[in-house]
């Protein structure tokens, strides 16, 4: 039996009573009213009474109705209690079918099922709870699969961003995959050139086929050159099929019903352009927003790769700059080389010169052992008579350097007496090579001039040290002159004639007593036709003639040897040119009389063109330095910077050159703060391009991956500079890296991670420092054979109120000091904090 049926009983039964109970009351009243009057009126017990009490007693009928009402009435009442309670069984069983109903409905909604169907009565609070828990539950499983899907996006064009490092291969791969994921049919991506200020096509995909265009954009030009001066998306569905003025670069074999143009921006900064174009008459809202917040990172992804192909583009151009320096430096260092002992021979000439002069004047004993002690040029042939060697001395001599000599100019100078004379002494040589033999000959120098040559021979073919037939040969021309006069002058001509040095003699009047031929490039004038005349009778330069006569007057004021700088003219060839003099003034005195004045001028021209040149190679390095100055401190983070998100903090940054290899590092990701001090290899332009490598790959590491701890990013650092500096190839010898203490700091958590390489990390806390300590490896480097290499160690510190922090490079504690010199020490430093 059902609840409803037996409620229904129950109910019938209750009625039924309820009636026989009121007839009973009505007859039990009727009976009481019936005695009441009998006894109050003795009238008799009987059915003469009882007509007699319904006859004298009108009122009785009245009670005799009681009975008849309260059936009536209470009949009455029990079906209106009935009609009641069947509304109230009909409304109950409402409620019983309404409640399984929502139970179904919930049962569904909580077993997935949110798209059944529902039909919601009137007043059913709790169906409208539920319908309305439902439409949340599919606005929320909507809007999860719509973040999904563009999640989902996001990870695909970020793998493909990281898996390509070059621009064009990057721009094709994220326009095809782009395309397919969002179900577009067309599309193209246009890269921004700031120098030229034009966007510029560098991948285009249509039908499923790679189809390359070239095209190009400026700023305001069509919809592309719009979208690049608006900076934001362009959406276009009204594209009529005669509407030909539209500048779209994609608009090929089908025209599109609907073009989104997406501009790439990173830091306020235009990067370039995406182009979309579908055949569906709309783009879906979420198609709108997934490209909206793409574009960021795709952009962000162009600017890293333009910046590291700048930076490895500038890391070379400043090797190849080092290479040149280091070239120029030791060109320079040769040409100074040069000068001094260029300098120090003339020097020596010139002492030599004024000893010789001075005894020339004395006695020929001297003059003879002078002679004796004369310079020789030394030989050496082969056993073919080809030569071997010819000693430095052979330009002093004869005027040839060794290079002309040896190209055969000891024999074109010959006479043909002479050349037979030494075939045949070489050939005597070869016969009998135990007797040396001599001969002489003349010999025509460079400048014409005829000297007696006097050759010794000797066989040295068995010395290993020698390995040929050896000639001394002096220049003998001396011993041939004859007269007082005549040696002197040939002494002058070996000393000062072959000198590209001009040498003048001049009295303290002003007289020419001598000057060799260089002088006639300077004055036009041959030496012969100036002897003995006056500087006031020559021709000569104002600056020359001042030049002499103000040196004449000084050194008889004050008889020593003076020094200057004079600019002259020069014939060179058919064409005048200035040259600068470095001219000596030196007295000469006879018998402690001042007597002549001579002058010794070398052409120091090609000195000062090298020393200005070596000024002006200084100030574009120089230059070149502080320019990288300018980039350094332009790229590292301002101490106000830091400040905002550590108000209690200071960095102290002083290169030991312009440019330093030292440098902090900051990055600050929502309430992540990124924080480094490092130290790269070298110091000064080595170091600082250096820095530049590790500030750039910190930045990539960061940015891309923001989950990793401080280890771990060191670890990528390491990998990142091995395969930057290509440490990691085999043969690789470029063992430079950096030093680093790194530390990731969480402002929420109050907790910070740090990872060092040779760099400690210091934790004052509440009076006692606490040191943690960085791994004992570098940042870089080759690595060390088949050894495997462990993972950087990552320190977690949780931060407490006081705490106070500190990590340097190595700068401070090998900073050097005191009467020792002796290294401040990281002792020191931690006694100071």
């Amino acid at each position: 039996m059902s609840a409803k049926r037996f409620v229904d009983r129950l109910n019938r039964l209750s009625a039924g009573n309820e009636v026989l109970i009121s007839a009973g009351a009505g007859v039990l009243i009727i009976l009481i009213a019936w005695i009441s009057t009998w006894i109050a009126t003795g009238l008799p017990v009987s059915l003469r009474g009882f007509l007699a009490l319904h006859t004298d007693y009108p009122a009785i009928w009245f009670a005799d109705l009681i009975p008849f009402l309260m059936v009536f009435i209470t009949y009455k009442l029990t079906r209106h209690r009935k009609e009641d309670l069947e509304v109230f069984n009909s409304e109950i069983a409402e409620r019983d079918f309404s409640r399984e109903k929502n139970v179904r409905f919930a049962r569904e909604i909580g077993e997935g099922n949110l798209e059944t169907q529902y039909k919601l009565d009137e007043g059913d609070t709790l169906g409208e709870s539920l319908m309305l828990m439902r439409n949340n539950l599919l606005a929320n499983r909507e809007k999860e699969s719509e973040q999904n899907w563009i999640a989902k996006g996001k990870d695909m064009v970020s793998n493909i961003l990281r898996m390509h490092n070059k621009i064009e291969n990057l721009s094709y791969q994220v326009i095809v995959n782009l395309i397919r994921y969002i179900r577009a049919i067309q599309g193209a991506l246009y890269l921004y050139d700031e120098d030229r200020e034009i966007l510029i096509n560098v991948a285009t995909y249509a039908y499923n086929r790679k189809k390359f265009v070239n095209q190009e954009f400026r700023i305001g030009q069509g919809l592309i050159g719009q979208c690049a001066y608006e900076r934001d998306i362009i959406y276009r569905t009204e594209i009529p099929d005669d509407y030909i003025t539209i500048s779209s670069g994609i608009l090929g074999d089908q025209k599109p019903r609907s073009i989104l143009i997406v501009p790439l921006i990173s830091d306020e900064k235009l990067q370039g352009i995406i182009e979309i174009a579908s055949l569906e008459g709309e783009i879906p809202d979420i198609t709108l927003k997934f490209m909206r917040e793409l574009g960021e990172i795709i952009a962000r992804t162009i600017f890293n790769l333009r910046v590291n192909q700048k930076t490895e583009r500038l890391l070379l151009e400043a090797q190849k700059m080092t290479q040149e320096l280091k070239e120029n430096e030791e060109q320079l260092r040769q040409s100074a080389e040069e000068m001094r002992a260029t300098q120090e021979e003339l020097q020596k000439s010139n002492e030599k010169l004024e000893a010789q002069i001075l005894e020339v004047e004395n006695a020929q004993k001297r003059l003879h052992s002078l002679l004796e002690n004369a310079s020789e040029i030394i030989f050496i042939y082969d056993h073919n008579m080809v030569m071997k060697y010819v000693s430095p001395s052979v330009t002093k001599i004869t005027g040839y350097t060794q290079s002309e000599m040896m190209k055969g100019k000891d024999i074109d100078r010959l006479t043909r007496r002479g050349e037979t004379d030494l075939r045949t002494m070489f050939t005597e040589l070869l016969q009998n090579p135990k007797e040396p033999r001599s001969i002489q000959y003349t010999f025509m120098k460079k400048d014409g001039q005829k000297v007696f040559i006097e050759t010794t021979g000797r066989n040295l073919l068995n010395d290993p040290a020698i390995d040929g037939i050896i000639f001394n040969s002096q220049d003998i021309t001396t011993r041939k002159r004859a007269e007082k006069e005549e040696r002197m002058k040939s002494k002058m001509q070996s000393l000062s004639e072959n000198s590209l040095d001009m040498i003048i003699r001049l009295s303290t009047s002003g007289q020419f007593f001598y000057a060799n031929p260089v002088i006639e490039d300077y004055i036009g004038i041959n030496p012969k036709d100036i002897m003995n005349k006056s500087i006031n009778e020559i021709n000569l330069s104002e600056g020359l003639f001042n030049y002499f006569e103000t040196t004449i007057k000084q050194v008889k004021s004050s008889p020593k040897k003076m020094n200057s700088e004079l600019t002259l003219p020069l014939m060179m060839g058919e064409k005048m040119s200035e040259r600068i003099m470095s001219i000596d003034a030196i007295p000469e005195f006879n018998e402690n009389e001042l007597e002549t004045v001579l002058f010794v001028g070398h052409d120091i021209t090609e000195a000062k063109r090298i020393a200005r040149e070596i000024q002006d190679k200084n100030k574009k390095i120089e230059d070149s330095i502080n320019y990288a100055e300018r980039i350094q401190k332009a790229i590292l983070p301002d101490n106000k910077l830091i400040r905002e998100y550590l108000p209690k903090s200071f960095i102290y940054y002083k290169p030991r050159d312009v440019v330093s290899g030292d440098f902090p590092w900051f990055v600050s990701r929502n309430d992540i703060i990124h924080i480094a001090a490092v130290d790269c290899t070298g110091h000064g332009v080595p170091g600082a391009m250096l820095s530049f490598v590790g500030y750039f790959l910190l930045n990539n590491i960061v940015g891309l991956e923001t989950d990793l701890n401080a280890a771990q990013v060191i670890d990528k650092l390491h990998e990142s500079v091995r395969f930057t500096l290509k440490q990691n190839r085999e043969g690789a010898d470029a063992r430079d890296g950096m030093d680093i203490a790194f530390c990731k700091i969480s402002l929420k958590k109050h907790e910070l991670h740090f990872a060092g390489a040779h760099r400690p990390l210091y934790l004052l806390r509440k009076g006692e420092l606490i040191e943690h300590k960085g791994d004992r490896k570098a940042i870089g480097g080759i690595p060390l054979g088949k050894k495997p290499e462990e993972n950087f160690t990552n320190h977690a510190i949780g931060l407490q109120k006081g705490d106070r922090i500190f990590f340097f490079s190595d700068g401070i504690t090998d900073q050097l000091g005191g009467p020792e010199k002796k290294k401040y020490s990281p002792a020191r430093v931690k006694e100071l904090i």
